[in-house]
């Protein structure tokens, strides 16, 4: 029987809305308010014009737990509604659908507020430019905060009284963030390797060094500063950048934030020993955490850190994979607390015990071992608790090693092993006959790239068949329903929609250039190279140079921007720096690093400046400062030869090398690198000048280190 899910909707709703007829789960979740929602598109700014009135842009995604707080306070309440249906023509929007409207409204309401986050409020002149705009806000005055029905009444009667300065400043405004969105080359030169030296300085400052992570509570996992740091450790032999991450992960695997029974990562820590997570789980934290996990086993060979990469897996093929193989997005935070009252909900309900509870599963002595091992107190372990969600509730987190629990009762170590292990199986099937958290089911392509990337790493590195097919698979049903004319962004329901943004085509990309050397298809090199051509056409500004993040279709957009910020994910300059020199690596096309060159010097000044915020574009400075590495396999991948050689490559870390199987068609420079004496043949190149072939896994071992 498939597990209940919470779907956010109540069909016996006496009100429904035009967002009964999208896609998206988030503007689903909205489709029986008594606003009277837009979606994002031109019958609402057409409304907007001829009753000239302003736009209410509400911003945010089917798995916010404020957005839900929102809804449930104003959009859900008759009296907010005629005032916004009356003044306002309210629009509704999906972040994660629309990123590029999305970044432009934020990038007001953070100049603007000094903060931003989802749901974001913005209101909007009919022609799309804002004037005023913030985040959530309360119903009534709270928190420092104006309530929301008043904060519209005033809006309104400012629309009204006060248009021309409403007017003016909204031109201001937007004046000057277009000049700060003004990325362009200085035409200055070639930006200083050095850059990642500023970079990793920033990264000690804010490492802490007790609990792991960077910077103080909330501690959110950020895994490009890991890519970063790996990278920078074995480029400079600094054991100190390489520790520092692989101290974080461990911390990370320990603490509430990650699912200790059913695998996968929240999204990000309220305190800052990784204990109390926020509880939504994102695929995107899932495939870059995955990655950081496969390289920390790669650079330490320990395998803890295997087995978290393994658990993450296995809980996306188990609970977000689209039967035909993609990826959903994200499954919420808030979670049904008693199916009897399935509206009634509270966050990480689905995921927390109380001692009762466990004792009545597992039974003695297990139930004494387990409440030890995971730090689990008979009135809950919760203590800061404002909001009083998790009273008599314990969030299982690894307060003691099966070692340490082993020798404190007494018992050996594998009967306390095996324990845990079968403590684990009921705990899940106990959990399984709770309402699941409510999944959003959109399959967006950057964030399958991004999973399809894990999976293809993971099938090489762990020696595991099923994550091979589960890449090739996702990235087929991209192929196949999500790549027409243009690569699309959305997929649900049969729907495949959206012209993709420059996330979707690099991050896709480089997914197909991962899956490649992990299968040697030479069909997804070529879609890869395409993909790159097309990005470059649709998203390069070929005057000051870098990528827009949108293809500049939506005339409404009042600004096209280029994304440089590598936060929760890469930005896309970054993926498309990276994967352009890739490219070049392993094709030899010098197009593609000029086009990497470009983009690098397009952000030459925030290099400079701030390179730890773009930590995936210094990963990109460096291997232009580095000659390329090769490694051709010349063979058939399916022999046991040619394998034995793959799977000594994928035993160890070796940053900024590309992978190729010899193929004089696909890759000319190739023709004259043959098996030898019958045998699959490594070549280890610099720039395609080779080493002598080796056919023994101990001698390719030997070269690579």
């Amino acid at each position: 029987m498939l597990p209940q899910r919470y779907t956010g909707n109540s069909p016996n709703s006496m009100h429904t809305n035009r967002l009964i007829d999208e896609k998206s789960p988030y503007l689903l979740q909205h489709a029986h308010n008594p606003v009277d929602w837009y979606a994002w598109g031109e019958a609402a700014f057409e409304k907007a014009k001829n009753e000239d009135k302003p736009i209410f842009l509400s911003v945010g995604y089917s798995t916010c737990h404020w957005c839900h707080v929102m809804e449930r306070e104003s959009f859900e309440s008759e009296d907010v509604a005629e005032v916004l249906n009356r003044f306002f023509v309210p629009v509704k929007l999906d972040r994660e659908e629309r990123p590029d409207v999305d970044r432009v409204y934020m990038s007001f309401v953070q100049a603007t507020t000094g903060s931003g986050g989802w749901p974001m409020s913005v209101w909007l002149t009919p022609a799309g430019k804002p004037f005023f705009g913030g985040t959530y806000f309360p119903p009534d005055n709270r928190y420092g905060r104006p309530g929301f029905k008043s904060l519209l009444e005033n809006i309104a009667n400012a629309w009204v009284s006060d248009r021309a300065r409403i007017l003016q400043s909204s031109d201001d405004i937007l004046a000057e963030l277009r000049k700060q969105a003004d990325v362009r080359g200085t035409g200055s030169g070639w930006v200083d390797a050095g850059v990642a030296d500023s970079c990793f300085l920033v990264f000690r400052r804010s490492y802490d060094p007790q609990l792991g992570g960077f910077g103080q509570a909330p501690k959110f996992p950020r895994p490009v500063t890991h890519n970063f740091l790996f990278r920078y450790a074995a480029r400079h032999n600094n054991g100190e950048a390489r520790n520092m991450v692989l101290h974080t992960l461990r911390e990370m695997a320990k603490g509430g934030m990650y699912d200790q029974m059913g695998g996968g990562f929240h999204r990000y820590s309220v305190d800052e020993r990784w204990f109390v997570p926020h509880f939504e789980k994102m695929l995107y934290d899932q495939a870059q955490l995955a990655i950081s996990y496969l390289e920390a086993f790669q650079i330490t060979g320990e395998r803890e850190f295997a087995d978290v990469a393994r658990d993450v897996l296995e809980y996306v093929l188990r609970d977000m994979r689209h039967p035909e193989g993609g990826f959903y997005s994200a499954e919420d935070a808030d979670s049904v607390i008693d199916p009897a009252h399935p509206h009634e909900k509270g966050e990480g309900a689905f995921y927390v015990w109380s001692q009762q509870e466990l004792e009545k599963i597992l039974g003695q002595p297990e139930a004494e071992w387990f409440c030890f091992r995971y730090g689990v107190a008979e009135n809950g372990n919760v203590r800061n608790d404002p909001q009083g969600e998790f009273t008599g509730k314990n969030i299982l987190f690894q307060s003691r090693t099966v070692a340490e629990t082993a020798r404190h009762f007494g018992v050996e170590e594998a009967s306390i092993a095996t324990a845990m292990a079968l403590a684990r199986k009921r705990l899940m099937e106990a959990r399984a006959q709770r309402v699941r958290p409510h999944l959003d089911d959109k399959v967006l392509t950057a964030w399958n790239g991004m999973m399809i990337s894990a999976f293809a790493l993971s099938g090489q590195v762990l020696g595991e068949v099923r994550y091979l097919e589960a890449a090739r698979r996702a990235a087929q049903f991209v192929l196949t329903k999500m790549r027409g004319e243009v690569l699309l962004r959305r997929f649900r329901e049969g729907e495949a929609a959206i012209p993709g943004f420059l996330d979707d085509y690099a991050f896709f990309a480089n997914a197909l250039l991962d899956l490649y050397e992990s299968v040697f298809d030479g069909q997804h090199l070529r879609e890869a190279v395409r993909l790159a051509g097309e990005m470059l056409t649709k998203f390069e500004d070929h005057e000051h140079g870098g990528f827009f993040s949108s293809p500049g279709v939506d005339d409404r957009l009042v600004m096209r921007m280029k994304d440089d910020y590598d936060g929760a994910e890469p930005s896309g300059n970054s993926m498309a720096a990276c994967l352009l020199v890739r490219l070049s690596d392993m094709t030899g096309r010098e197009e593609f690093r000029r086009a990497a060159d470009r983009t690098v010097k397009a952000f030459a000044s925030r290099l400079r400046s701030v390179p730890h915020a773009i930590p995936q574009m210094v990963i990109a400075v460096e291997a232009l400062h580095s000659k390329p590495t090769q490694i051709v396999l010349a063979g058939d991948p399916g022999s046991n030869d040619f394998e034995e050689l793959a799977t000594e490559v994928w035993s160890r870390f070796v940053p900024n090398k590309v992978v190729l199987r010899a193929d004089p068609e696909l890759l000319p420079q190739t023709a004259a690198m043959t098996p030898v004496g019958g045998k699959a043949a490594a070549y280890v190149c610099e720039d395609f000048a080779c080493q002598l072939p080796v056919t023994e896994r101990k001698r390719l071992g030997e070269l690579l280190q």
